[in-house]
């Protein structure tokens, strides 16, 4: 009997639920420091996770939560390009 696939899963930084990687948007930021929304899920960097769903990208915004998790300040632009580009992509 053939071993079962392990689904690699992750955490998303705003509701802390865990969920299949497959399911969720990754923000990166490269070694550059710029931050984005990965939608490939392939771009070099430091990754974090978040749902793919409206309310966890508006706590992201609303709390700060790049801040903690790239341990630097976001300025406001990204924050307001990743909500742009999640809409767009919807």
């Amino acid at each position: 009997m053939p071993a079962q696939k392990k689904i690699p899963m992750r955490t998303c930084i705003a509701c802390r639920e865990e969920k299949p990687k497959k399911e969720m948007l990754r923000i990166v930021r490269s070694a550059a420091g710029e931050i984005r929304l990965d939608l490939s899920g392939k771009l070099p960097g430091r990754g974090a996770y978040i749902c793919n769903n409206a309310a966890c990208i508006a706590r992201l915004k609303k709390q700060k939560l790049l801040h903690k998790t790239f341990s630097c300040e976001v300025p406001e632009a990204v924050y307001a390009g990743i909500e742009e580009e999640f809409s767009r992509a919807q």
